[in-house]
């Protein structure tokens, strides 16, 4: 795929996360998730956590998250959950943070999880701390 290809894919999936379709904005959700660590993304990536219209838009994008099994996916969901204002996306995010460490123990990966987690209780946003510590079953501090 060519740069300009890719370029192109970006800006309709950020087009598309500004939809009034719920399912164009998980598609969105979905494809910029692979390109979770980019400056430009991440603000699109919380909206569409926080999405207040749809959880299956919250849903969606939290899946595609988790699935990458890195820090940047896990720390991502994380910081959309201590932001979550309305009760369902907080619950939303909270049971696929729960199902992601629920397959991760089926997987035999539950080391992994973990250590992502201890890695975000040193994070620079007190929100990821807070919740990487709730995760860890510690008390967040400060």
């Amino acid at each position: 795929m060519s740069q300009e290809q890719r370029a192109g894919g970006l800006m309709a999936a950020l087009r598309d996360a500004e939809s009034e379709s719920w399912s164009c904005r998980a598609a969105a959700g979905r494809q910029l998730a692979a390109i979770a660590g980019q400056e430009e993304v991440a603000p699109v990536l919380e909206r569409l956590l926080l999405d207040l219209h749809d959880t299956g838009v919250t849903q969606e994008t939290a899946e595609a998250l988790l699935q990458r099994r890195d820090l940047v996916g896990l720390r991502t969901v994380l910081a959309a959950l201590s932001r979550a204002e309305a009760w369902w996306t907080a619950d939303q995010l909270d049971g696929e943070v729960f199902n992601h460490q629920s397959w991760m123990i089926a997987d035999g990966r539950l080391d992994q999880f973990v250590q992502q987690l201890e890695a975000l209780t040193a994070d620079e946003d007190a929100g990821v701390r807070g919740e990487a510590l709730r995760f860890l079953g510690r008390e967040s501090i400060g």
